[in-house]
């Protein structure tokens, strides 16, 4: 699985964020309160141009945003050999959403409004199941 040394070298597990909405980016701040490292990004563009990218542990991406959409970012870090948790979030979402999502390899699928509980769970499973390997 991917490693990430966060800018203070401490080697936490690392989430990628990139949605264009501050609400959403602001409420996944949550997860620094749990220890994990989480680098925010404005655009996918930005996420993508972070040589660190590639390293993180973890990635939680809108489906539309402004640049660049979700599929799109997941298929240029696999293209780079990333191999973390993929996350998708939309307010847009249903059932062909959900199946293109799968197929294009994001593990999880969680619709807005954010529940904290169930992103929690998506990437404690993650992280579980890396840690055994």
């Amino acid at each position: 699985m991917s490693s990430f040394s966060d800018t203070q070298g401490d080697g936490r597990y690392t989430i990628l964020v990139s949605d264009d909405d501050p609400g959403v980016r602001r409420a996944l701040q949550l997860l620094r309160s749990r220890g994990y490292c989480v680098c925010s990004y404005t655009s996918g563009s930005a996420l993508l141009a972070d040589s660190r990218a590639k390293r993180a542990n973890c990635l939680i991406v809108d489906y539309r945003m402004p640049d660049i959409d979700g599929f799109s970012i997941l298929r240029q870090l696999r293209s780079l050999g990333w191999s973390g948790c993929s996350i998708m979030i939309s307010g847009f979402h249903d059932e062909v959403l959900a199946r293109r999502a799968a197929d294009a390899g994001f593990d999880h699928m969680i619709t807005k409004p954010l529940r904290s509980r169930l992103l929690l769970e998506a990437i404690g499973r993650h992280r579980r199941l890396s840690s055994n390997e």
